[in-house]
């Protein structure tokens, strides 16, 4: 829960000492790592699905793993479609990140490329807003093929009984 600005020198020193500064590492790798908002929210998902369903699957005979890959995994797609595209929004839409540890023009990712097309004097803004909605087009893409789970995830947390 410590803010990014406060990690932000440190993790700049252990990946510099990683010799991973201009390559996609320093950005790719911290997405691997637990983020505790998606924590917080997928544990609340999984306090709201119902003990009974757990021991009824113990009695059929069932491991732990059985349970998780059988019971609780297909009941959490809509709470991981939620964080899969909070997640791909937020690293699809970051500015600060590549800024500090990317140097090559051409690794830039699309925020970046944006802001280029904005100079000392003047700003191009039809070619900003143009590169923007061509950037947007992916979330849409995303969303538009998550939506179901949102959907149904909004139908299964509504409903109580």
């Amino acid at each position: 829960m410590v803010p990014a600005w406060v990690t932000m020198i440190p993790h700049f020193i252990l990946f510099k000492g990683l010799g991973w500064p201009d390559t996609y590492l320093p950005i790719l790798v911290p997405a691997f790592f637990a983020n505790p908002f998606y924590t917080f929210l997928l544990r609340q998902f999984f306090l709201g699905i119902p003990v009974e369903m757990e021991d009824a699957a113990r009695i059929d005979g069932c491991t732990s793993l059985g349970i998780f890959w059988r019971i609780f995994l297909p009941l959490s797609k809509p709470a991981l479609a939620t964080v899969a595209i909070f997640s791909f929004f937020y690293y699809w839409n970051d500015l600060l990140y590549p800024l500090i540890y990317l140097q090559s023009q051409d690794k830039f990712p699309v925020p970046m490329g944006i802001a280029t097309f904005r100079g000392e004097q003047y700003a191009n803004f039809a070619l900003m807003m143009a590169a923007a909605t061509m950037a947007l087009l992916p979330l849409i893409v995303v969303f538009f093929f998550a939506q179901r789970l949102f959907i149904q995830g909004v139908v299964i947390t509504g409903v109580k009984g």
